[in-house]
C-alpha cells in the first residue's frame, strides 16, 4: 500500500496549512490540487510545497470545480505510482484523527473504496441534511441497494487504479456532483464499499463553495443520467444471470 493524501483546494488558504500539517504528522505525502484559487490562496499552497518533497502541488489554470480537481489528482496519483488517494477537504471540516482508521481499512481490503459516513452535530446546516436525504433516496433508486450509506461526504480513501480506470470509462461531473457519481460507478462495477463513521464539523465562519441552486440542478441532472444508464446496467446484470 502506497497512499497519498489528496486535497482539492479552492481559496482555503487560511486552513490549508493546518490540514496539510496534520496529514504530514501522520507521515502521509500530500498532493494539493489548486483549482484556480486567488493569487493569495495559490501562494499559500505554493509556500507549503516549496522545498518540501513530501508536499506536491498541482495547479489548475482556472477553476473547474471540486470534481475536476479530484479527477486530476487521481490521474496524477496513478501516474506517480500511488496505490490509494485519501481525499480530504481543505477547509478543516473532516476529522483527521480518523485518518489512521481509513488507512487501516484500506490495508485490510486494498480493493475497497473506504467511505466516510458523516456524524453531524448541531452546527450542520439544515439544507445540507435535507439534501443528503434526497440524494440518498436517489442513490437507492439508481443502485437498487442501500449499500451506499452517504453519497456526498468527500472524506474517502480511493483505490487509485480502479478509480482511474472508471474515469476513463465513464463521464463524471466536475463539481459537487462528482462525489456522488463516482461512488455509483464504483458500486455498479463491483468495488467493495467500506463505511466508517466520522465526525463532520461546520464552522460558523467557514467558506462553502456549494451553490444551492446551481449545484442542486447539477446533482439533479446527474441523478437523471444515472437513472437512464442504470436501465442498461440492470439489463446487463439480467443478461449475465441467464
Amino acid at each position: 500500500m502506497h497512499p497519498i493524501a489528496l486535497i482539492p483546494h479552492y481559496n482555503h488558504g487560511g486552513t490549508l496549512a493546518a490540514v496539510t500539517a496534520a496529514l504530514r504528522a501522520l507521515d502521509l505525502p500530500v498532493l494539493i490540487v489548486d483549482d484556480g484559487s486567488s493569487a493569495a490562496d495559490l501562494a499559500a499552497a505554493q509556500a507549503l510545497a516549496a522545498g518540501n518533497p513530501a508536499v506536491h502541488l498541482l495547479a489548475r489554470a482556472k477553476n473547474g470545480g471540486k470534481g475536476a480537481a479530484v479527477k486530476d489528482g487521481i490521474r496524477w496519483a496513478a501516474a506517480h505510482g500511488y496505490s490509494h488517494a485519501l481525499q480530504v477537504d481543505a477547509d478543516g471540516q473532516h476529522d483527521l484523527a480518523d485518518v489512521t482508521r481509513f488507512l487501516a481499512a484500506g490495508r485490510t481490503n486494498p480493493q475497497a473504496l473506504v467511505c466516510g459516513r458523516p456524524a453531524y452535530g448541531d452546527d450542520a446546516p439544515k439544507s445540507r441534511l435535507y439534501g443528503r436525504k434526497i440524494t440518498n433516496f436517489w442513490l437507492w433508486v439508481n443502485t437498487g441497494s442501500h449499500a451506499i450509506h452517504d453519497g456526498m461526504c468527500g472524506y474517502r480513501l480511493y483505490p487509485v487504479a480502479s478509480t482511474a480506470a472508471l474515469l476513463q470509462r465513464h463521464r463524471c461531473g466536475d463539481r459537487m456532483d462528482f462525489d456522488i457519481e463516482i461512488l455509483v460507478h464504483h458500486y455498479r462495477h463491483g468495488t467493495p464499499l467500506v463505511w466508517l463513521d466520522t465526525r463532520v464539523r461546520y464552522q460558523a465562519d467557514g467558506i462553502s463553495h456549494f451553490h444551492l441552486w446551481r449545484d442542486n440542478l447539477r446533482i439533479s441532472a446527474m441523478h437523471a443520467r444515472l437513472f437512464f444508464s442504470g436501465i442498461l446496467w440492470r439489463l446487463q446484470k439480467l443478461w449475465h444471470k441467464t
